[in-house]
């Protein structure tokens, strides 16, 4: 179940993530009374009721708390910004061009457009939490715009904890609008793709009730449905997963550039997350890399293993190898990528606040 996701697969960036991730899920997936092992039904409805937890307590805290009070004035203020409507409109041109785009790949040109669909979204969505954390904190602090908020009861904390939440509630609206037209450019692709082989796709299909588990519904018995393409709908849903690992990977380079922007301009801030972006993909072939062997291969290796102690596993939440395989990312991998993403986005903003803490705003 989890080939596509072994340890030094490039599904994985260090090579301690590489191990334990597999490791963990599986772990989880054999205790569990919930059968979510692999990609069951069960598993894939617990990630909807944790993703809809996770939406009504961001909810009631956005309502209840000053800090969710100022992360809905972050996120309005990042949706007004230029920079957002023109990101999203770049994605979704990219998207479109990529759709009708010949990539002469042999008749996997489906699999192309997701593998540049995602890639455009990550590039865009972090652009977007870049740029807004420069602007929304750095140039807040230097224009004094800082000491208006905190003279009221807000302090520092609070402060950077808004920010950054409201900086990921914009990127989370980004992803969702952008991401929905991306699932039905890919749904049209496939049905595209195949009539132009001799497999030829309608884009619905009629079906008994059965077949789709309706079976059950009164006055259904016997007739026929018409629905979406379940091939279609199967081969799109496989971004799904995909989509929340990107979402998931923008929240660490998020917490780190709202640790930077607490003392950096937005020129550094754009180079130091790029480059972290960059080099956190790269550590966990340089931390395997075997070489001819020597003290240069040792010494890059030890260089790489440190530097990747310090940085987030960015590859961990590359969705690559599931996409080549035309496989599904299992929920529990999810859940063990979220918890990550989680503890390494924390430690960052708690460095944020001591960063913050002694700031001279006057």
């Amino acid at each position: 179940m989890f080939s596509a996701f072994a340890p030094g697969s490039r599904f994985l960036g260090s090579q301690w993530l590489g191990d334990a991730l597999p490791v963990l899920a599986q772990a989880g997936a054999d205790a569990s009374d919930w059968g979510v092992g692999g990609n069951s039904a069960k598993g894939w409805w617990l990630v909807a009721g944790v993703v809809a937890a996770i939406a009504v307590g961001g909810y009631v805290f956005r309502r209840t708390t000053r800090a969710g009070v100022l992360a809905a004035a972050t996120a309005k203020e990042a949706v007004r910004q230029p920079v957002f409507l023109l990101s999203a409109a770049l994605a979704v041109a990219l998207l479109v061009v990529n759709t009708f785009l010949p990539f002469f790949s042999l008749g996997e040109d489906v699999k192309m457009l997701k593998d540049t669909g995602l890639a455009t979204m990550l590039i865009v969505g972090l652009l977007v939490a870049v740029w807004t954390a420069s602007t929304t904190i750095h140039d807040e602090i230097e224009g004094r715009t800082a000491m208006t908020l905190l003279s009221k009861p807000i302090n520092r904390r609070q402060f950077v904890l808004g920010k950054y939440l409201g900086i990921l509630q914009a990127v989370g609206l980004l992803t969702i609008v952008v991401g929905a037209i991306f699932l039905g450019l890919v749904y049209y692709k496939v049905i595209y793709d195949s009539r132009e082989s001799q497999e030829k796709l309608d884009y619905t299909e009629w079906v008994q009730p059965e077949q789709i588990g309706l079976d059950w519904v009164p006055g259904l018995s016997g007739k026929e449905l018409r629905v979406p393409n379940r091939q279609a709908v199967l081969s799109t849903f496989e971004v799904v997963p995909a989509l929340m690992l990107v979402f998931l990977e923008i929240s660490v380079l998020t917490a780190i550039s709202v640790a930077i922007s607490c003392r950096l301009p937005m020129v550094v801030n754009l180079s130091v997350c790029f480059t972290v972006f960059i080099i956190g993909h790269l550590t966990g072939v340089l931390v395997l890399w075997q070489g001819d062997g020597g003290t240069l291969v040792e010494g890059v290796r030890f260089i790489a293993g440190l530097i990747a102690t310090v940085l987030p596993a960015l590859p961990a939440y590359s969705s690559e190898a599931a996409i080549a395989r035309e496989a599904l990312v299992p929920p529990e991998y999810l859940g063990w990528a979220a918890l990550y993403t989680v503890c390494y986005s924390a430690a960052a903003i708690l460095v944020a606040f001591l960063l913050f803490e002694d700031r001279d705003l006057a």
